[in-house]
């Protein structure tokens, strides 16, 4: 992939609101279990940097895929999984549907205010039994005169606490699994939505996450995007920016694990010399970047195939399996060398290691990825009978 002046001014402006607007303050959001993300989203609206790849006639940039990327690069800077992994729900999970196939009265109500940081959105698909089964989930939006009636209820709904909207995916018939889904934007300050309290989790501690529950809540069916029964085929679409989002933002945090403990291992002695005169460590992070630099290579190819229009459901699972499993290696590796100081809970590799644990289970866990890539292994070239 080749970068243009463009694409490097757009990665010097999201480097710059990192280390002005995020870093100074994720010790904070750490410990208080959230962020201000509604003020964050205005500052990041303000730079257009909630719609890099969104139409402009709804307050977008109108640019490529491959600027999204730089950006989804460039987060992962942040001190915190956290902060950066609400911005991409906002951008990489509950909009690109809204974008393409939503009306544009829906895009005028909902997408060029996720735009501009003036509204705050969520996604919800994974249930307590329907996880990366998303076909399983049993959430219903039965049809009543001009509206739907959904019941159900959303689990690991990240944003959700303070989300002005939801894209919600819900059975709206008695068709197949594949076929009875549809996609829903629901406002959150709709009757009957509750929440659970913020759920404790092992790491991305300074995003707020909850379930949440739906009963008897009614919205127009106006507000379903595309036509009924398209839904799971439009949420197999967002999942692949997700997973390539995914992606390109965890290079990033995994090079300053790296880099980080490079200069821990030069500061730290022991029997009289820095560690990092071990070859066993100098070697160990040598072979660490060289697979960090061969998941960019892989995501940059998925990000281009996908500008071309290609489907790119393969490379992308491709590309979101090695960055979970690369997450947790290059996590594990980095906080050994840090000896006793890795295992406390402040530290910046034993905050990366809990937040990018993640990766494999979100937007589809690995078993799921492998299974993708098996089965589009069959439509190779050459594949013998």
């Amino acid at each position: 992939m080749i970068f243009t002046e463009e694409h490097e001014a757009l990665r010097k402006t999201v480097r710059d609101f990192v280390e002005k607007e995020i870093n100074p303050h994720c010790d904070d959001w750490e410990a208080a279990g959230g962020f201000p993300i509604h003020d964050i989203f205005r500052k990041l609206g303000d730079l257009g940097l909630l719609g890099i790849q969104k139409p402009e006639e709804y307050g977008g940039m109108g640019l490529d895929y491959s600027y999204n990327l730089v950006a989804a690069e460039e987060l992962g800077r942040a001190h915190c999984g956290g902060v950066p992994l609400a911005v991409g729900v906002q951008t990489d999970m509950c909009t690109p549907a809204l974008a393409r196939f939503g009306s544009d009265e829906l895009k005028q109500e909902f997408l060029a205010p996720a735009i501009k940081g003036e509204k705050v959105g969520c996604i919800g698909v994974s249930e307590v039994g329907a996880g990366s089964d998303v076909a399983g989930l049993t959430t219903t939006a039965t049809k009543d005169g001009d509206d739907y009636v959904i019941n159900g209820a959303k689990m690991w709904i990240t944003n959700s606490p303070q989300a002005d909207f939801m894209c919600l995916l819900a059975n709206t018939n008695d068709d197949k699994p594949h076929k009875n889904k549809s996609l829903i934007m629901v406002p959150m300050d709709t009757p009957g939505i509750s929440f659970s309290k913020h759920l404790d989790k092992l790491g991305m501690r300074s995003s707020e996450t909850a379930q949440v529950f739906l009963d008897d809540v009614r919205v127009p069916q106006r507000y379903r995007i595309g036509a009924e029964g398209t839904g799971f085929m439009m949420q197999m679409m967002q999942f692949q920016e997700e997973r390539l989002w995914g992606a390109a933002n965890i290079i990033k945090a995994l090079e300053y694990c790296i880099e980080s403990t490079i200069e821990y291992c030069r500061e730290r002695k022991t029997f009289g010399q820095p560690l990092i005169h071990n070859q066993s460590i100098h070697f160990r992070m040598a072979e660490l970047q060289t697979e960090v630099e061969a998941l960019r290579a892989l995501t940059y190819q998925a990000c281009e195939l996908h500008i071309q229009g290609k489907d790119v459901t393969r490379m992308a699972s491709m590309a979101k399996l090695k960055a979970g499993r690369l997450g947790r290696e290059v996590t594990d590796s980095c906080l050994q060398y840090w000896g006793g100081m890795g295992y406390m809970w402040d530290n910046p590799v034993a905050r990366a290691y809990r937040d990018v644990r993640l990766v494999s289970i979100g937007g589809g866990a690995d078993e799921i990825m492998l299974g993708i890539i098996c089965k589009m292994m069959d439509t190779l070239p050459g594949k013998r009978d």
